[in-house]
């Protein structure tokens, strides 16, 4: 028996406003979208791995998710580490860095973290 992980799911409160940071910090598109009256289901993908990023907007949601104490994140691996770490100071998203592990993490709309290393460490 084998199994291969697909994606991740993370509930959004804003999905336009989720669907435009994914687009802009880390290229992902939408792959496809599933509507129902009652929530919609928007699969996201970058263009180099099969993972994909489930986003989830409930209609009825009227207030933020509260994410408890944080303690998850996806990860992201970057060619260029200097540009993606511009782009996101840019955009004002990094909300933690450790220079040592030279590593970072930026949040989105949500507060979910993601974190951004490097292709080669």
């Amino acid at each position: 028996m084998k199994f291969k992980m697909v994606h991740n799911n993370f509930n959004v409160f804003d999905l336009e406003k989720s669907l435009a940071f994914y687009a802009e910090a880390f290229d992902m598109h939408e792959a496809r979208r599933i509507e129902k009256p009652d929530f919609i289901i928007v699969y996201l993908e970058d263009g180099n791995s099969s993972h994909q990023l489930e986003l989830t907007w409930l209609r009825d949601r009227t207030e933020p998710y509260d994410l408890g104490e944080d303690e998850f994140h996806l990860a992201f691996v970057v060619d260029d580490y200097e540009a993606a770490h511009a782009l996101h100071e840019k955009m004002g998203c990094i909300c933690y860095e450790n220079p040592e592990m030279g590593i970072y993490f930026v949040e989105d709309p949500d507060h979910y973290w993601l974190e951004v290393l490097p292709e080669k460490r």
